[in-house]
């Protein structure tokens, strides 16, 4: 693995899954691998289980780590070709990316979508710049429409807890009083129907994916019907991507609650983290046996750490 940016830089997705689960049973077995290597972990946007869980697995595999944060600690990056740099932008990507890269071993981005303009954040500038400029590897800790770790994440969770070869998975839009980014979402569908399972996608008619993301997910308005008989319920708010970045709906019927969950096979309840409780879930149900947002974030380690052992072993 060369970099890791989405699931196209996978080869083979169940084998990636398994390597996961085998590195968590002994967290250290690789941790020759980064020994006299570094990576450096650039933040344009907040961040508390992508950081941590990142410098973890780095930790776990003997690499050390540097923290940027663009904008309280870094100048601020201009990404356009061409442009009279007579603003607040002190310092270009090509220069940055090509210094940083130069640096360190590995470089893990994280840049959320702007929300402003869906055609910018959908060219990926920020990923695809830093991919260009920058010589050493570059790993996508969330971009502008998709968070690759945290759907690996989901789907190990999914691996260690399913009961039946191909679950039956709902993806499921709750409300949110702020816009949203459709990068988990969008992920998530995408690595869930990679992995073969049963894949439902519900909310609010505005809120569809973009095309390449729903794929062959069924899409279900009622959410009602899309819980029967599931086995796992993913819930996470997205802004829509038609009327882009805009929030059409605020409905509270549609938060996941107790008695919804009673339609579902016993359902477990999955969410990214952070969550808005009693908006997003209520609290009998994130606080259930059924939740698994717990596990769910302590696998962040391992995915990044899985990401990061095959790209070393690259390195070797």
């Amino acid at each position: 693995m060369k970099s890791f940016l989405s699931i196209k830089d996978v080869q083979n997705l169940s084998a990636l899954v398994k390597d996961a689960l085998e590195i968590k049973k002994n967290p250290h077995v690789y941790k020759e691998l980064g020994r006299d290597k570094s990576m450096c972990l650039i933040f344009l946007n907040p961040s508390l289980r992508t950081r941590l869980s990142s410098q973890k697995a780095a930790f776990n595999l003997g690499l050390q780590t540097a923290v940027l944060d663009v904008g309280s600690q870094g100048w601020q990056l201009e990404f356009e070709d061409g442009v009279k740099m007579d603003s607040d932008k002190a310092e270009h990507i090509r220069e940055a990316a090509a210094v940083i890269g130069s640096y360190f071993d590995v470089v893990a981005i994280r840049a959320f979508a702007k929300l402003e303009n869906r055609e910018d954040d959908y060219s990926e500038q920020v990923m695809e710049s830093f991919k260009k400029f920058c010589p050493a590897p570059v790993i996508n800790m969330e971009s502008g429409t998709g968070h690759p770790l945290q759907a690996l994440a989901d789907l190990i969770t999914i691996e260690e807890h399913k009961t039946v070869d191909k679950p039956k998975v709902v993806l499921a839009w709750a409300p949110h009083p702020k816009a949203l980014p459709q990068a988990v979402a969008n992920s998530f569908s995408r690595w869930m129907q990679a992995a073969d399972f049963d894949l439902t996608i519900t909310h609010p008619k505005g809120y569809e994916l973009v095309d390449e993301a729903v794929g062959n997910a069924r899409v279900e308005y009622s959410q009602k019907n899309a819980f029967e008989g599931a086995d796992f319920i993913y819930a996470k708010n997205w802004s829509s991507y038609s009327q882009y970045g805009q929030v059409l709906s605020k409905d509270p019927n549609w938060m996941v609650t107790a008695e919804k969950m009673k339609i579902t096979n016993n359902a477990k309840f999955m969410h990214c983290l952070p969550v808005r409780r009693n908006v997003i879930v209520e609290d009998a149900v994130i606080d259930s046996k059924n939740s698994l947002v717990i596990p769910e974030a302590t696998n962040r380690i391992y995915s990044m750490q899985t990401v990061l052992r095959h790209i070393l072993e690259e390195l070797k």
